[in-house]
């Protein structure tokens, strides 16, 4: 499939910020299944941006901006050619060992709600890793409703189950909870992608879990769609969780309001 992609996000600061820094996290890497065309990102004032690779191994570039600054454009276009791997993903640069996924955040921590879930997954399906995710990916995707709202704060795993509803981070990182629980590395994927225009689902990306499995290596799941990442899924960049794969993420400097309106354009 190819995917155009094209994302808008525009920060107003009143009183105008007296500085910005921002680290973007907005450009997608190849690896199997996933070429990447074309893509560009322009930023308003003009501003240098230093490209460099996180912690993570993904695309990342530093923006720095001194003020006066009462709005601050970032726009993201390309183009990627995807296929689709059935989940498995391939070819992506690995810098740390998959235990480092074991690791918990605020964001992912499991409480006894989420570990007694998970525990039952697993007794249903016999410590089959790759059944016991699947199991994972099925429940959570039936008994947590997902809410489309760019502008929520971020909940952890704890709140965002025992209300059943969240965005899809959320969703994501009851998986991720759910998934170190049962002592299986798991991580945070935020990226775009491709749906059928609906109101509710157009004004901002999304998030899925990527877990490792033995003799398959790190394979995806989508607990807010339900099943594993086709080729309409692109994806940009991973973390811990949502914070750490922010597809934007900084400070500004000077008292006053932020606000900021995001669009994303997702065309086949």
């Amino acid at each position: 499939m190819r995917i155009r992609i094209a994302h808008s996000m525009i920060y107003r600061y009143d009183p105008p910020a007296t500085g910005v820094i921002q680290v973007l996290r907005l450009t997608p890497r190849n690896h199997v299944g996933q070429y990447v065309e074309s893509w560009r990102i322009d930023v308003a004032p003009d501003a240098r941006l230093a490209a460099h690779e996180d912690a993570f191994g993904n695309l990342a570039h530093a923006l720095t901006l001194d003020g006066p600054i009462e709005q601050l454009r970032v726009e993201v276009e390309g183009a990627i050619e995807t296929q689709n791997t059935d989940g498995i993903v391939r070819g992506t640069l690995e810098r740390f060992p998959t235990n480092l996924f074991l690791r918990d955040t605020a964001l992912t921590q499991a409480d006894a709600a989420i570990r007694a879930f998970a525990q039952e997954v697993r007794a249903a399906n016999g410590g089959n890793a790759l059944g016991e995710l699947h199991a994972l990916l099925d429940g959570l995707h039936t008994r947590v409703v997902c809410e489309s709202d760019p502008a929520r704060t971020l909940t952890n795993t704890a709140q965002a189950f025992a209300t059943k509803r969240g965005t899809n981070s959320d969703l994501t990182h009851i998986f991720i909870g759910a998934a170190h629980s049962l002592g299986i590395p798991a991580r945070y994927v935020a990226g775009y992608r491709h749906r059928e225009p609906s109101a509710g689902d157009q004004h901002h990306g999304h998030a899925w879990a990527e877990a490792y499995v033995a003799d398959l290596g790190w394979v995806g799941f989508d607990p807010t769609q339900g099943l594993c990442p086709t080729d309409g899924h692109v994806r940009v960049a991973i973390g811990l969780d949502a914070l750490g794969a922010a597809p934007v993420r900084g400070m500004r400097y000077g008292a006053g309001a932020e606000t900021a309106a995001i669009a994303v354009r997702v065309d086949q």
